[in-house]
């Protein structure tokens, strides 16, 4: 695992294939305990090409100098990425203005 919040990665390979790629990744929080947001696609075996872009928020806590993964929620859609942005917005209220 990652000493810095910066360095945490859902990258992941199996024989010599990128499973997970990371498109992009957010760090929300990194202290004692991190929250990062992160932006990837899935490898598809039987197409042999990439999915669509998915969403995952997980949280590491941070023993021995090292972020270990606490839990994770995975947003299973674009759609429900939608939702929750709305949820947001709704709850916080335009915050531009």
């Amino acid at each position: 695992m990652a000493e810095k919040a910066e360095d945490l990665t859902i990258n992941y390979e199996e024989d010599g294939v990128r499973i997970v790629k990371e498109l992009d990744k957010v760090v929300l929080t990194a202290r004692a305990w991190a929250t990062v947001i992160f932006r990837y696609q899935e490898w598809d075996r039987k197409k042999e090409e990439y999915g669509a872009d998915k969403y995952t928020i997980r949280r590491y806590r941070k023993r021995d100098g090292e972020y270990k993964q606490q839990s994770k929620f995975t947003i299973s859609s674009e759609g429900q990425a939608r939702q929750i942005i709305e949820a947001l917005n709704g709850w916080l209220g335009d915050s531009t203005g």
